[in-house]
């Protein structure tokens, strides 16, 4: 362990599997205490055992369950040192597709719940003098996604929202950095689930990965990792895209 996050406390929201289980992985491989959270409790005690972090249940979409939850890491550790907004959802349907259920439950899960976790979070990690919050957006949030409509527009208000938080943070003399992290297709239970094919896990080989392919979680959690650690101390306001170039080719 070279300890990039020794020392900091760590919130993850859908820590359970996935981008987040990598995240959770990751940080506290580097030192960090991480609080595991999950809609389910169940996957985020698996991750917190494997680990040896804490897991707590959060619904991301309920301002009661982030005020407590907020609430119970300044009790225990009395202070918050990262946050990772991580926790998804995805719909395939086009606008036209998409009822308002589905638009207001889709971005109830990612664009209140990201506006809540950093609303919470940002005043106790002030009084423990500053932070890093990593707001996970998409590529879907760059692209035309027609099948992802709703998924879109919540990637795309989380990317808007870090930007405002980042310059919020400076104007108000904050020690608190905000970046969002744009992930092209990695291999994860979301994607698979939205490829027509759960469970059904693929491996990602080792080395420079060729166009067109999928990459790994572990390849978001080092981006995670980097912003997260004081190496990444004039970084704010930025946006990651780990896409393997996805959203630059030219056709």
């Amino acid at each position: 362990m070279t300890g990039r996050v020794a020392g900091k406390v760590a919130l993850v929201t859908g820590g359970g599997s996935g981008l987040g289980k990598a995240d959770c992985e990751a940080l506290a491989r580097e030192g960090a205490v991480v609080i595991v959270t999950d809609v389910r409790l169940e996957p985020a005690q698996k991750v917190a055992d494997a680990i040896g972090g804490v897991a707590m249940a959060l619904d991301v979409a309920s301002e009661e369950q982030w005020i407590a939850t907020i609430r119970a890491i300044e009790d225990r550790f009395g202070r918050l040192d990262i946050l990772v907004n991580n926790a998804g959802v995805v719909l395939s349907a086009d606008v036209e597709g998409t009822t308002l259920d589905q638009f207001r439950f889709v971005n109830a899960v990612m664009s209140e719940g990201v506006f809540l976790g950093c609303k919470y979070a940002i005043p106790l990690m002030n009084r423990g003098g500053g932070g890093s919050i990593i707001n996970m957006s998409s590529t879907g949030a760059l692209l035309g996604y027609p099948i992802f409509f709703a998924y879109s527009a919540a990637k795309g208000a989380v990317r808007s929202m870090t930007k405002s938080i980042a310059v919020m943070c400076q104007e108000k003399g904050y020690k608190i950095r905000c970046n969002s992290v744009h992930p092209g297709a990695i291999e994860t239970p979301m994607v698979q689930e939205a490829e027509g094919r759960p469970g059904d896990e693929q491996a990602v080989p080792e080395g420079v990965l060729p166009a067109g392919s999928k990459g790994a979680p572990a390849d978001i959690a080092a981006m995670v990792l980097f912003l997260a650690s004081d190496e990444s101390r004039f970084v704010t306001g930025a946006e990651f895209v780990v896409d393997n170039a996805v959203t630059i080719r030219p056709f």
